[in-house]
Formats: structure tokens, sequence, C-alpha cells
């Protein structure tokens, strides 16, 4: 009799499991609960105060860089962009946003042809310095300045990578540079998935 009532008892347990919806499956590093990048106070490249709470309902891919970059920064776009364009009509969901780390030289009209041009629905977000600070700390982005032949024409050194939050506005995803786009594509859709 023990021995039976084991045996159904393994059995519900498995029936219950199979009746679960099965959580994502993440190819890129799942970071789920972390106490970092919370949230974020910055202006768009139209001039609007934006916060995450702006963009619930969809899955946020966050990227900091800056506009004079020569290659990280636009590969980043790019591979976001083409990530965006496999997700068929699921692509509606996903909002793409560039932080800049270079507030004196990235003005909103300069951030708005950049983003755009990779994505029409991109945002570019500027802060001043001390907002751009702020940002970077809550996101643990690691940034500095690289003197140039000018002292205008310094570069950043700074943090590339992607940061995805859930449409709930949780922050779910760390994606290290040099991943590809369909492995993107995966992990959004699986973020859209397993969110509702």
């Amino acid at each position: 009799m023990r021995i039976a009532r084991a045996v159904v008892g393994v059995l519900l347990a498995v029936l219950v499991t199979a009746c679960t919806p099965e959580g994502p499956s993440f190819k890129t590093t799942d970071i789920t609960g972390v106490g970092f990048g919370r949230d974020f106070a910055l202006t768009d490249h139209t001039g609007k105060p934006r916060t995450l709470a702006d963009f619930r309902g969809k899955a946020v891919v966050m990227f900091f860089g800056f506009t004079q970059c020569p290659d990280v920064c636009p590969t980043a776009l790019s591979l976001l962009a083409d990530a965006k364009s496999k997700l068929g009509q699921d692509a509606t969901r996903v909002q793409g946003i560039f932080v800049t780390l270079d507030p004196d030289r990235d003005t909103a009209e300069l951030l708005s042809r950049y983003v755009t041009a990779f994505d029409p629905t991109f945002i570019g977000l500027v802060g001043d310095a001390d907002a751009t600070a702020k940002v970077a700390k809550e996101f643990k982005v690691v940034y500095q300045k690289s003197p140039g032949r000018t002292p205008e024409s310094y570069t950043i050194d700074h943090t590339a990578a992607m940061f995805v939050f859930d449409p709930a506005g949780r922050l779910r995803l760390f994606v290290s540079h040099g991943q590809d786009a369909a492995t993107l594509a995966h992990d959004l859709g699986e973020i859209l998935r397993t969110s509702g």
C-alpha cells in the first residue's frame, strides 16, 4: 500500500510539473533579482523626461555608449535592430534605449539622428554629467574619457553590454558584447513569452 501511494505521489508530481508553464531558457546571462539597475531618470532625444516606468509592457534593451564610438556602439545597436527584426509581430513589444556617456558632445539632436538610423523606434537618453554618472553607477557601468589628438577628439572607454528588462520593469539579462542577433532574439522571445 505504501509503495502504491508513493507511485501515485510521484505520478501526480510529474503531472503537476507537466501542467506548469515552462520557465525561460536564456542563452545570455540571467541576472534576475540583482540589486542594481533598478531605474533611471534621464531625458530622451525629443526633450521628454524618461524613467523605466514609461516603458512598462515592453521588453527594454539598454546600451550605454556614445555617438562618436567607432565600433562597439554601432555594432551593438545594429545587433539589437537585427534581433528585433527577427521577432516578427513581437518586435513592437521591444524598446531599444541608448544612454549616452558623452553628454558634452551628444546633444538631443545628434542622438535623435544617431539612434533612429538603426531603428526608427530606438530612443536616445541624455543627462548632465551628474545624472550620467548616477545612472552609470546604478547599472555598474564603468566609463572613462581617453584623450585624442585634440581636446575634442577624445573617445570613451566603457562597459560594452546590454541590459534587458522584462515588461514588468525587472532587470533580467546581461548581454555581453559579442553575442549574435539570433541569440539576443531568442532571449527576447523568452522574456516576452514568459512575462505575459
